[in-house]
């Protein structure tokens, strides 16, 4: 082969022979993938299709070992690396141009003690993977709504879901975690073994060293709940999320409601010619009783004149993969987020006369609530500082062509733009797409040098860089 040039931290590029290169490859138990190689561009595509990034070098890790050599072989080269986990990564950051990817997609094991109510994670495993393991046992953790979601992306940001507000973040619920730092050790980060890397891993997103473990408390749950969906025309909408902010404050932690306005999409349950119109659905959740959940959730079926409902009793984990079909990959992606205290008048006017401009029919605003047992931690007790927020928002531009993303990206921008006097200035990291740096301290919050800190104590020299990016230094 000719020799390798891989792009490095100070911009330039080191030159790899071929021995190198195979004493690399000869060290590793997974694989190495160069851009001729079968299984390159699998490796280095991600879910949003407007990422197209190659890098001059793949490392498909199949266990610890296989990690701290790729770690290793980027330190000591000082290589600009990329870390991909198993899931979306919005802002395509898991992939860069012309450096090194370390690939953890194929380590995907959870194993799960259910005595101790404790499951042991890889980094490439999926929501759906961990679900169907803990599931085995009727136990769960908060992590997300899509099965498709990887779960050390979505901790390492702070995480939530479903259960967030009986049982709080997803971080919240973190026990230890097992972290190769940029200099090649592997440590243990825990309430009393390095408790400041803890901290700072439970929000503060990659940029603190590769996790290769994950060890989570897990609750029980299921095997089934009460889920399902109560859909509204548009027109109701404006009241409906009046009603909404009034009911959700007295709601028990059993209960979860989601907002969704988008198009509607040709659900089942749904007349032929709503399809396609713009309408506003209330995704109810209850992981208690079902004569409870029933209760709790009859004021949603309430707010105006309902074009459609499902609402039943079904296995968590289908639960969880409800709305995987609107996520699937290979759609073109652009998001905006805002955190938001409450639904005041005026975000709710501007969320409605968005949705009645829609630019494709695959996007949606959402409003996820969480509240309950995600604000009880004080803001400093992780990374992850938003403990005030009690809706979390996604303005999910999804579009299919690259000739709708002006529009598109513009459409997303605006609802922003106009949604930001009535939020509170907070916006969940998980969220942010690469365009956003000066939202980054928002993201981290009051917290972020004190991750400051601790960036500068793990990696001083930040090749953990490619995330949403702590500096060392300024």
């Amino acid at each position: 082969m000719e020799s390798l040039k891989v792009l490095q931290l100070s911009g330039e590029r080191a030159t790899f022979d071929e021995a190198t290169v195979e004493k690399l490859r000869s060290s590793l138990r997974g694989g190495l993938l160069l851009p001729n190689d079968e299984g390159f561009d699998k490796a280095r595509t991600v879910w949003n299709a407007m990422i197209h990034r190659s890098p001059a070098l793949v490392v498909r890790c199949a266990g610890v070992a296989d990690i701290r050599q790729a770690v290793a072989f980027a330190h000591e080269n000082r290589l600009l690396t990329a870390v991909k986990g198993g899931g979306h990564n919005i802002a395509g950051n898991a992939v860069c141009d012309g450096g090194l990817l370390i690939d953890l997609s194929a380590m995907r094991a959870v194993t799960v003690d259910p005595i101790a109510s404790v499951a042991h994670v890889e980094p490439g495993a999926t929501l759906g993977d961990f679900d169907h393991e803990c599931q085995a046992f009727g136990l769960a953790a908060p992590m997300g709504i899509n099965s498709t979601t990887g779960v050390a992306g979505l901790t390492l940001g702070g995480g939530f879901g479903w259960l967030s507000r009986k049982y709080g973040m997803t971080v919240d619920n973190l026990l230890a975690a097992d972290v190769i730092t940029a200099d090649g050790r592997l440590l243990r980060a825990s309430a009393t073994e390095n408790p400041d890397l803890f901290w700072a891993i439970r929000g503060g997103s990659g940029n603190f060293g590769v996790v290769s473990r994950f060890e989570f408390k897990l609750h029980p749950v299921g095997p089934e709940i009460l889920g399902g969906l109560i859909v509204y025309a548009l027109k109701d909408a404006t009241s409906a999320l009046k009603q909404l902010r009034e009911y959700v404050k007295q709601l028990g932690e059993d209960t979860n409601v989601w907002t969704v306005m988008r198009k509607a999409p040709p659900l089942p349950f749904l007349p032929p010619e709503v399809h396609g119109t713009e309408i506003i659905a209330f995704c109810v959740f209850h992981a208690g009783k079902p004569d409870e959940g029933r209760k709790a959730i009859e004021p949603m079926r309430k707010l105006g004149t309902i074009l459609g409902e499902f609402i039943g009793m079904q296995p968590y984990t289908a639960w969880q993969q409800t709305f995987d079909p609107l996520l699937t990959p290979g759609a073109r992606n652009y998001w905006k987020s805002h955190n938001f205290v409450d639904l005041s008048d005026g975000a709710i006017e501007v969320a409605v006369k968005y949705v009645q401009n829609l630019p494709s029919p695959h996007c949606e605003i959402f409003f996820g609530l969480v509240g309950g047992a995600t604000t009880r931690p004080k803001a400093d007790a992780t990374a992850y500082s938003h403990r005030d927020a009690i809706y979390i928002c996604n303005v999910h531009g999804r579009w299919e062509t690259a000739a709708e993303d002006q529009k598109c990206t513009d459409w997303a921008r605006g609802f922003f733009r106009d949604a930001a006097p009535y939020a509170s200035g907070g916006v969940y990291v998980n969220f942010l797409t690469d365009d956003e740096p000066e939202r980054i301290k928002a993201a981290y919050g009051p917290g972020y040098e004190r991750l400051v800190s601790a960036k500068k104590k793990y990696d001083p020299d930040n090749l953990f860089r490619m995330n949403q990016n702590i500096r060392p230094s300024p």
